[in-house]
């Protein structure tokens, strides 16, 4: 049978092809707004797009018009219900988020963040100073969970902080990892369905290759100022390049760069603003807290913090970005000697020193044994001031609002990590020498009058 001719002006019609769409509707989408009538909003500056994903993509087009349906405003809270424990029927858990036929449309157009994992680089002071960027991104995105993976050490500070659901302890500083280790937090990244991870740790293409393999959408990271950045742009949404290899010598703003991205203006939603450091006591932490000043023969409210004592313990709660941070207790008794009216608190960040502090001090010293932030904070928050070095005692005399008196190396460093001193109550003593040990101790004790005078005013 001869097969019938095709005519010489048709088109079979698996070679038909399509005529081409009016760029009028790709300019103008407000089909999609609920009242047609109504102007769209615009999006004048658009920022350019990491370049290692497409060298050509230049951003969003800043005359494009988008609607009010599911992409304006902040995300909405999850209208899921809670899971039912009583439930037999686990396998129809799904992640909080996600329906069973489709992901929610507003995930993908606005780009909501339902879960959001924080990978945090450094120990209880840099962990510390992290937390104005969790609450910015609570505030940026309504319902969010937010988790925190740092090492064991910063996992404590998280004691304080009442937006994160719950830590992992893995040390992303580890060149070496086990790698059963490794494996198993991969796992449990992948698993949790994370919508974004935000990454403090330098990244080169080893770490960039770790957070890639997590499966979350946007993957944000700092990466290394230098050549061994080479390639980690690929596995990554958003990189941000700091002026150095150590990013805690940036100080208080050491995150601006993240932060200021988390902040950033979106279509409707305007910039977020960077909120203060803040800290939250429980009412357990505060009884464990004030038995142990009771004992050391203190009164709520009638003592004076004393931290930064020099001792190779790790829980003297350092910055990586100031090492010189430390005093010997022979010149904090020089210090304490002009205190009156007040009882100074040392605290000592491990047992051993308690017998050099009372062979300098004396035995009826107030000695404190505290290790984790979470009990420094209450023994903050009790207290009538702080007298601390660059340790973080004195962020958390800040976060609760106490007058304190700050001891640094050098003035540079004072500014760099103690912004708007007089905003803080803060009183900023710093070495002439750019050591700590040489500090002017005339200049301390003048300093401490403002603990004194008002109470004996008042006494």
């Amino acid at each position: 049978m001869a097969a019938t001719p095709l005519h010489p002006k048709s088109t079979p019609p698996f070679l038909t092809i399509p005529r081409p769409i009016p760029q009028t509707q790709f300019t103008n989408l407000s089909f999609l707004t609920n009242n047609p009538s109504k102007t769209a909003s615009t999006r004048p500056n658009a920022k350019k797009k990491n370049q290692w994903l497409d060298p050509f993509n230049q951003g969003d087009d800043p005359e494009m018009e988008y609607g009010s349906l599911f992409s304006d405003g902040k995300q909405e809270e999850d209208p899921r219900p809670p899971d039912n424990p009583d439930n037999p029927y686990g396998f129809l858990k799904f992640p909080m988020g996600y329906a069973v036929e489709i992901a929610s449309l507003g995930l993908k157009i606005r780009g909501d963040v339902r879960r959001c994992c924080c990978v945090v680089s450094g120990g209880v002071y840099e962990n510390l100073l992290f937390f104005p960027a969790i609450q910015m991104i609570k505030d940026r995105y309504p319902g969010v969970q937010v988790d925190v993976m740092t090492s064991a050490r910063g996992k404590q500070v998280y004691e304080i902080n009442k937006n994160v659901r719950w830590t992992i302890e893995y040390d992303p500083d580890d060149d070496f990892p086990d790698p059963a280790d490794y494996t198993d937090m991969l796992g449990v990244l992948k698993n949790t369905y994370y919508d974004m991870i935000l990454s403090s740790k330098l990244a080169g293409i080893g770490h960039a290759t770790f957070l890639f393999m997590s499966s979350a959408r946007d993957r944000v990271s700092y990466i290394y100022p230098n050549v061994n950045s080479a390639g980690a742009g690929l596995f990554l949404s958003q990189t941000f390049t700091p002026d150095s290899t150590n990013l805690s010598e940036g100080g208080y703003n050491m995150y601006h760069q993240m932060i200021d991205w988390l902040g950033r203006p979106f279509r409707s939603v305007p910039r977020q603003p960077v909120p203060p450091l803040k800290v939250s006591i429980s009412r357990k932490l505060k009884e464990v807290v004030e038995a142990k000043y009771t004992n050391a023969g203190a009164q709520k409210g009638k003592y004076i913090v004393i931290h930064g004592i020099k001792s190779d313990s790790k829980a003297s709660m350092l910055s990586r970005g100031d090492t010189d941070s430390l005093l010997p207790i022979e010149i904090w008794d020089e210090i304490a000697s002009v205190i009156r009216g007040l009882t100074p608190v040392f605290v000592i960040p491990h047992e051993k020193e308690r017998e050099n502090v009372e062979y300098v001090v004396g035995e009826d010293a107030s000695i404190v044994f505290i290790t984790t932030p979470g009990q420094l904070a209450a023994l903050i928050n009790d207290s009538a001031g702080v007298i601390a070095t660059n340790t973080a005692a004195l962020q958390l005399a800040h976060a609760r609002e106490k007058p304190s008196v700050a001891l640094f190396c050098s003035e540079d460093k004072a500014k760099v990590f103690v912004p708007n001193p007089e905003q803080k109550k803060c009183a900023i003593i710093s070495s002439k020498t750019g050591k700590l040990i040489d500090i002017d101790v005339e200049a301390v004790k003048t300093a401490i009058q403002i603990f004194t005078m008002p109470l004996a005013i008042i006494a």
